[in-house]
């Protein structure tokens, strides 16, 4: 976050006004996670490199943190973790960054339509994983 915020005041992130301020820092946001992420991917390459002469594999985007510690959010935040990225960062954004979709779609640089499809199969996975297991009734 401060990183993003010193690109913000130190103008190399500037506001265009083709979305509003909010999802334009909410790309921000994105794009400096992403930067940093490969970032450290990169440093890790090429130290794995020189110390086992074997390239370290490209790290998963970690799960978002926002588990109050309960069971039930240790619950969805592994279902969360188990959705595709794509859908993953669109319920975030929507569900936790309280984004519209024409919001996230703008922040994530993909087409409305697009959003939509990811938030719609986002959420019947998360309710597929989440819902209780059937009984097995005996003699049906």
């Amino acid at each position: 976050m401060q990183t993003a915020y010193l690109k913000v005041m130190e103008g190399t992130a500037s506001f265009d006004g083709s979305s509003s301020l909010r999802t334009w820092f909410f790309g921000v946001i994105r794009r400096t996670a992403w930067e940093q992420r490969r970032r450290r991917w990169l440093r890790d390459q090429i130290l794995g490199r020189w110390l086992t002469r074997q390239p370290a594999p490209m790290p998963e985007p970690d799960p978002e943190r926002v588990a109050s510690g309960s069971e039930r959010s240790r619950t969805l935040l592994r279902a969360l973790s188990r959705l595709p990225p794509r859908q993953r960062e669109v319920l975030h954004l929507v569900l936790y960054q309280d984004l519209t979709l024409e919001e996230a779609s703008r922040v994530l640089k993909i087409s409305l339509g697009t959003v939509r499809t990811h938030f719609e199969r986002g959420k019947a996975q998360l309710r597929r994983m989440l819902a209780p297991p059937e009984k097995n009734h005996e003699g049906h």
